[in-house]
This record gives structure tokens, C-alpha cells and sequence, in this order.
């Protein structure tokens, strides 16, 4: 009998709507059932690709004996953190207090009449193991501790509710052109990026691309043919994942983390998110000049999966792919990385000896595996890879798609697991995909694309970013709000603060990116001219919905009575934070529009921030970097021959804008900030304009 999460469009709601355990989503009538029933609330969020999620659903979950504990003593809560960002970062962030680490699944217990959490944690075993305690034995002590120790519990709320107060009520700031914060954040955020820092490595792209900002300031020559030590810090992040297991190398498409300090083995799904992210960045360290082919590679294998398998028929990209994925039809559970993995007995019967032989040369391939047996495929240098090689790669494809690299265009999802073990598959099962659009995630792919299409002139990849976007303006709208996502074609759940953040900046990146395009004869300047329409009224919903007119910056979501605090967002995680993501835009659109107000609203939520900012530089690098646009903001209008040269360049703070009507003899008219700049009457001159400026 199925229980009430069967109604839910949600795909990791859904895979718990089996579970003996009574789950409610979380809504009022939930919370009210709570109170009524005296039951502290058991929270548990996760998301669809999360294998510990899978893993704690299969066991902890799907006991009677616990279903029977949980369902008479608590009530069981479920909720989709791809869903409702709000409430996870809230409880993500209290978890964090309790444990000083986070992570999915988060389980975590909360007083019924407040929703202030008492106890929490991430994954719990059957039986106690891994040093955690048994799930039955944990819920029957937290129960008898929310009975008998009352005043106990109530303190635990009190810290726990006092400490995520700063997160709210942050004090202003002072002097918001002092560039020493920005330069000692590159300090502090490149040390982040250090190697050996942990035993799992995550692509940390809000760091990476800060910490590339400045090798332009703190190069002695910027644009140079010599890779100059600023740029090492990113430069070797980008290395690592276009070279790692973290990147598949058969497929395209960056894996989520790898579970050691080498980048070998990745946990396997495939995150919307991330991809969009690393796309954008390999584009901008080539466009700094590290221009090492392995890189472009990387770019446009990402892009490849994203139109062959992550793209739906509206234009509009999924959200995730699983890391686990069934063997044979036959099989009762999936297996993870079933569908990356290759045998060293299978290599052997696919390839011709030449060709495993030249695999082996390039890749790190074994006879006992580097994963359980198996080998996940790392490269061993950079560079041109020998045609030999590529032929294994195509030939690999085609086992694993059962269709010729050349010859498969579209890729369908399997959507579920049923879908998954019941289609006659050409190649190997596919791991699931969820097929929702989520607009930031939607956002971040999209400026990806956007940049890349820039950086090398490609007319595809604009046009696969620019689909996109017309998705989320044709089906993320409903009456006068956006939506965050889209289930089968319907809306649902309104836009959270970095859903119009990452959207608004996607319609810059494709500004900038048409912007750079007119030159081709492809794009209309009037198409740029859409992109910077759609902008400004999105923002205008945004400012309307989510600013804070007492503090400056962005709250998460509405203000609602199911949440304990209203956030504003700024510290990141694996995707930039909202408010880092929006002050960045407002500067951008101050100098595209000439409209002052987004540069004062700008500057209010920099003040709101700026003590935060002050205290833990290595928390907010998207903010950092939103700073860094304020405090050197650039416009370079030209014609469009002239705009597509600096679109390949790496301007950071830099926006650029037709204008057909320059000064005689001038080829660009470069404003930094409000100060308009000499006309440069060539192009040495517009190069050490730019470099004034970056100073």
C-alpha cells in the first residue's frame, strides 16, 4: 500500500512512496498533525541522484520494525531539496551546527510547535556500524530524551535558533572600495583550492572562478604567452577535473565529486548544476590562456551529453543523473557506476591489442581495476589525444549506447527504474534521469553555454543556451510569477532567489555571448537586445519579491510561517549563492542600462555583507567576486568585429555593447565605472585601456 508521497510529482518523493514508513510531504496539514498529535517531526531531505539517499531508503526505510517505531512516535516528513532549496538551507545549516559537517540524506528531528530542530545527522545504518548508532535505537532514545529531558531539548533549540540568526540580521559595512578584502579573499580562497585538503574532491567551482579573477589583477602580464603564477591555483583544478575519473571521458559530462584525493574513482551521478558551472569556467581559463586541447575537450564532451541526453524535446535540460544503474534486467538492485565502469576481460574482447595497448598509454587502465575490480578511465597527461585512442573511446561509446558515437543525436531518459529494467536498451541499462527542469540549474547550464559560445565562436552551443532559455520563458511562467520548476511541461513551486539570480545572469551570459556573435552574420543585434529585455524584467519580479528593503540583498524565498528564519543567502556551496550571483547582476545591468538604481541597490546589499565578508572570506567567494565587479566595473562599447575579439579574452568585470556609432577613428570607447576613457584608435590602446583598468 502506497502512502501519500505516491501523489508527488517529485522522482525522489516517489521512490519513497513505497517505504512501510506513513510519510507526509511537508505542507500545513502535516505540520498541524504534528501538534495535534504531540510527535516531535522526523525531517528527512535528499534528492533523486543521491546514492546514501538510495542507500538509507533501501535499508533504514524499508524496515517494518522501524516504519512501526517512526509511524507511531514521530512524524515523518520528506522533502526534495531540489524542490525547496529554503527549507534545506535552513536545516543544512543548523545540521552543520550540531555536527560540524553536512550532507544528504539529512535527517534531522524538530520540535513540532516551533520547527526548531533538537538533534540531527546524515546517514544511519540498520544496525550500528560505521561508528553510527543502529536508526531503531537512535529514534527510540531521541524519543524517550524529547520526553524526559524537556529543558535539555529546549536549550539545544535556543543555541541552535540564536546561532542562525547572524545569517539574517548582518551588520553594515564600511568603506565598499577598499580592494584589500577582494585581494586577500584570492589568498584565502586559493588555499581552499589547495590539493590533499580532503579525502573526497568536490570541483568547488565558486572558488575556482574567483580565484581566477585574480591572476589578472596580480599578473605582472596579463594576456600573456606565459602562464603566470596567479593562474596556477585554477589552472590545475581545471587540469585535474578534464583530466580525472571526475570527467567521463567515453560519454562527456562531469561526474558530481570523486571519493578520493586523486580524482580517480567519482561518485557517479551527473548534476545539472555542476556541469553548467565547469563549462563556464574551462571557458574562462582558456580565455585567460591555458589553452591546453584537453580543456576544450572537456567542454565540448559536456556539451555533447547535455544535447544528446540531457536535453528535453522543448529545449529545456534535466536536472540529474544517477550514479547507480542496473546490470541486466534481472537484477534486484543497481549497481554503482554499472554504467561508466569497464573490466580489464572487456577492454581485452572490445578492443584490437593496438588499440588497448594505446588506451593503456593515455589512460590509467589495469588489469585489477582502480574501483572494485573495474577501471573508471583517468588520463595520465594532457594534450592531443592519438587518433588511436579516440577510435577506443568511439568504440567503448558504442557499447555503451549501443548506437556509433556519429549516428546517436538523441539519447532518451529512463525516468524511472521500471523504465530503466523494461526497455530493451541497445547498449547497456542507462542510469535514471530526472527529468524535471529546475530554472537555476537551468541558469547556470545555460551561461555555460553562453560563454563557451563566446570564448570559441560557437554558433551551437548559443543556440542550445538560447533554446533553453526560451524554455524558461515559454514554461516557468505562470500569471505574473516565474516558477522554479517544470514537471512534464506544468510550473511548479514559485522562484527562489537563486532561481531568478542564476536565470537573470544566464540572460546576461547570452547577451554578451549574442553581443560577440553579430560579428558572424548569424545573430540580429536585435537578439542581444531581447536577451538584456528579458533581463531587466526579471529582475524587476525579483526586486518585487525577494529584496530586503531594510537590509539590502535577497531572501531565499517568501516569507512563510513554515520557516523559522526568512535567509538571505551568501554563503556558498557547490553552486554559488544567491545574493552572490545577484549583486554581480545588478552591477552588470547599472552598466548595460545606464539605470543608476541597480548600482545603489547593489551597493546597499554589498554594506549588508560586508562584515560577513570581512570575517570569513573563504565562506562567500561568489559574493567576493560580486565585489570585485563593483569595485572595478568596465564597459567597452564597439562594433561587433571588435566585441567578438574581447568576448575570447578573459574580462571578468568587463560588459560589452554594440554601439555602430563611434567617434571618427575611434575602433572602442571603454567607461570604467562612471568615468568615461579616452577613445582607443587601435587596438594596443583598447589593450592597455583594459589593463588600466583591471588595476
Amino acid at each position: 500500500m502506497p502512502n501519500r508521497l505516491i501523489q508527488s510529482q517529485s522522482l525522489y518523493l516517489q521512490k519513497h512512496a513505497h517505504n512501510p514508513i506513513d510519510w507526509w510531504p511537508w505542507c500545513e496539514e502535516a505540520l498541524a498533525q504534528a501538534k495535534q498529535e504531540n510527535k516531535p517531526i522526523f525531517l528527512s531531505i535528499g534528492y533523486s541522484s543521491c546514492h546514501w539517499c538510495t542507500v538509507m531508503e533501501g535499508e533504514a526505510f524499508s524496515d517494518p520494525a522501524i516504519a512501526d517505531y517512526l509511524n507511531a512516535n514521530f512524524l515523518p516528513i520528506k522533502v526534495d531539496r531540489e524542490e525547496r532549496p529554503d527549507i534545506d538551507s535552513i536545516y543544512m545549516q543548523a545540521l552543520q551546527m550540531m555536527i560540524t559537517q553536512g550532507g544528504w540524506p539529512l535527517n534531522i528531528w524538530l520540535d513540532p510547535y516551533d520547527l526548531v530542530p533538537f538533534y540531527g545527522g546524515t546517514y544511519f545504518p540498520v544496525e550500528p556500524r560505521y561508528g553510527r548508532p543502529g536508526f531503531l535505537q537512535l529514534l527510540q532514545a531521541l524519543r524517550d530524551h524529547y520526553d524526559q529531558q524537556p529543558e535539555q531539548v529546549a536549550q539545544i533549540k535556543g543555541q541552535i535558533l540564536a546561532a542562525l540568526q547572524p545569517t539574517v540580521d548582518l551588520a553594515a559595512g564600511a568603506n565598499l572600495f577598499d580592494r584589500t578584502l577582494v585581494e586577500q579573499g584570492w589568498q584565502e580562497n586559493a588555499a581552499v583550492l589547495a590539493e590533499g585538503r580532503s579525502s573526497n574532491r568536490f570541483p568547488m567551482i565558486p572558488y575556482a572562478d574567483f580565484v581566477l579573477r585574480g591572476y589578472r589583477v596580480t599578473s605582472p602580464e596579463p594576456w600573456s604567452d606565459q602562464i603566470p603564477e596567479a593562474l596556477r591555483p585554477s589552472l590545475q583544478r581545471g587540469v585535474a577535473l578534464v583530466l580525472g575519473g571526475i570527467n567521463d571521458h567515453v560519454g562527456g559530462g562531469f561526474h558530481r565529486y570523486t571519493v578520493d584525493p586523486t580524482w580517480t574513482v567519482p561518485h557517479f551521478e551527473k548534476m545539472l548544476y555542476d556541469n553548467g558551472q565547469i563549462v563556464e569556467f574551462l571557458a574562462n581559463l582558456w580565455s585567460a590562456g591555458a589553452q591546453d586541447p584537453s580543456l576544450r575537450s572537456g567542454i565540448f564532451g559536456a556539451i555533447n551529453w547535455l544535447r544528446r541526453e540531457m536535453t528535453n524535446p522543448d529545449g529545456g535540460f534535466y536536472a540529474a543523473q544517477d550514479a547507480d544503474s542496473f546490470t541486466d534486467p534481472a537484477a534486484a538492485e543497481p549497481e554503482e557506476g554499472a554504467f561508466y565502469v569497464w573490466g580489464w576481460d572487456e577492454l581485452e574482447s572490445l578492443l584490437e591489442p593496438e588499440a588497448l595497448s594505446a588506451l593503456v598509454e593515455q589512460f590509467t587502465v589495469s588489469v585489477p581495476g582502480n574501483f572494485e575490480g573495474v577501471n573508471v578511465l583517468q588520463r595520465r597527461s594532457g594534450g592531443t589525444l592519438p587518433d588511436g585512442v579516440t577510435e577506443a573511446l568511439d568504440r567503448l561509446f558504442t557499447v555503451r549506447y549501443g548506437q556509433p558515437r556519429a549516428q546517436l543525436a538523441q539519447f532518451p531518459p529512463a525516468r524511472n527504474a521500471t523504465e530503466a529494467k523494461t526497455v530493451a536498451w541497445p547498449g547497456r541499462i542507462p542510469a535514471v534521469t530526472d527529468t524535471k527542469a529546475i530554472a537555476a540549474w537551468n541558469g547556470l547550464m545555460i551561461a555555460g553555454l553562453a560563454r563557451a559560445a563566446a570564448v570559441f565562436q560557437d554558433l551551437p552551443a548559443y543556440q542550445l543556451a538560447a533554446g533553453a532559455a526560451h524554455f524558461l520563458q515559454t514554461h516557468h511562467g505562470a500569471g505574473d510569477r516565474f516558477y522554479r520548476l517544470n514537471y512534464d511541461g506544468q510550473p511548479a513551486i514559485g522562484a527562489q532567489a537563486e532561481d531568478y539570480a542564476e536565470v537573470i545572469r544566464s540572460l546576461l551570459e547570452l547577451h554578451q555571448a549574442a553581443t560577440a556573435l553579430i560579428a558572424t552574420g548569424q545573430i540580429a543585434p536585435s537578439e542581444a537586445d531581447q536577451w538584456l529585455a528579458l533581463a531587466t524584467q526579471l529582475q524587476a519580479e525579483f526586486d518585487q519579491h525577494l529584496w530586503d528593503a531594510d537590509h539590502g540583498g535577497y531572501f531565499n524565498a517568501d516569507d512563510r510561517p513554515d520557516l523559522i528564519i526568512r535567509e538571505r543567502s551568501i554563503i556558498d556551496n557547490a553552486t554559488p549563492a544567491a545574493n552572490g550571483t545577484a549583486l554581480g547582476n545588478l552591477v552588470r545591468l547599472a552598466l548595460l542600462t545606464e539605470n543608476l538604481t541597480y548600482l545603489d541597490r547593489a551597493e546597499q546589499g554589498f554594506r549588508s555583507f560586508h562584515r560577513f565578508l570581512d570575517e570569513h572570506p573563504r565562506a562567500c567567494p561568489s559574493l567576493l567576486a560580486a565585489l570585485d565587479q563593483f569595485q572595478r566595473p568596465v564597459l567597452v562599447r564597439a562594433k561587433a568585429e571588435t566585441l567578438a575579439l574581447l568576448a575570447q579574452q578573459y574580462l571578468p568585470t568587463t560588459v560589452l555593447r554594440l554601439d555602430q556609432q563611434l567617434p571618427q577613428g575611434a575602433i572602442a570607447l571603454v567607461c570604467k565605472g562612471l568615468t568615461c576613457l579616452p577613445a582607443a584608435t587601435d587596438q594596443a590602446q583598447l589593450w592597455s585601456l583594459l589593463k588600466q583598468c583591471q588595476g
